[in-house]
C-alpha cells in the first residue's frame, strides 16, 4: 500500500492505461469484481517516485508477491534479472498463454523471472483463469 497519496485522476488515468488489467498477470478488475491496486513499478522504499511513469495497475496478489523487489532469479539460467516492467515493455514480447489459456508462459529470462518472483501460475490463480476461460472472460483479447 502506497504511503505517498495518488489523486484520483491520476488512479483514473492509470486504469485506463492498464485497461482494467493487473500489469503483470491480466487479471480484469472485471472479472474478479474488485478493483485493482495502483502499484509504484520501482518501490517509494527504494526511493521511486510516486508519479505516473512509476505508476500502474496490479493486484493485490502480484503487488504483494513483487513487494519491494526490483529483480528475481531466472528459473532456466539462474541468473538474477529485472522483473518485467509495464510501463516499458510490451507483455507479449516476455509472456504467452498456454495452449488453453489458464498459465502464464515465459518466453524471455524476464517473462521466466517475472512468473516465478510474482508466482503468476500459483495453483489459486490457474484454477480461476480455467473457469474465467470456459465462461469465455479470458485470456483478454489483445494479448
Amino acid at each position: 500500500m502506497s504511503k505517498a497519496y495518488i489523486p484520483k485522476a491520476l488512479r483514473n488515468r492509470i486504469t485506463r492505461q492498464a485497461q482494467g488489467r493487473c500489469g503483470y498477470c491480466l487479471t480484469q478488475a472485471g472479472v474478479i469484481g474488485a478493483p485493482l491496486e495502483i502499484e509504484h513499478i520501482l518501490a517509494e522504499a527504494l526511493g521511486g517516485p510516486t508519479e505516473e511513469a512509476n505508476l500502474w495497475l496490479a493486484c493485490s496478489p502480484c503487488n504483494t508477491f513483487k513487494g519491494n523487489r526490483i529483480a528475481a532469479v531466472d528459473p532456466e539460467s539462474g541468473t538474477l534479472v529485472r522483473l518485467f516492467h509495464p510501463r516499458e515493455q510490451q507483455w507479449h514480447d516476455h509472456f504467452a498463454w498456454s495452449s488453453n489459456g489458464d498459465v502464464i508462459i515465459g518466453k524471455t529470462a524476464v517473462g521466466r523471472a517475472t512468473i516465478a518472483g510474482l508466482r503468476l501460475n500459483r495453483t489459486e490463480i490457474v484454477h480461476a483463469r480455467r473457469l474465467w476461460v470456459n465462461a469465455g472472460w479470458h485470456p483478454p483479447e489483445d494479448e
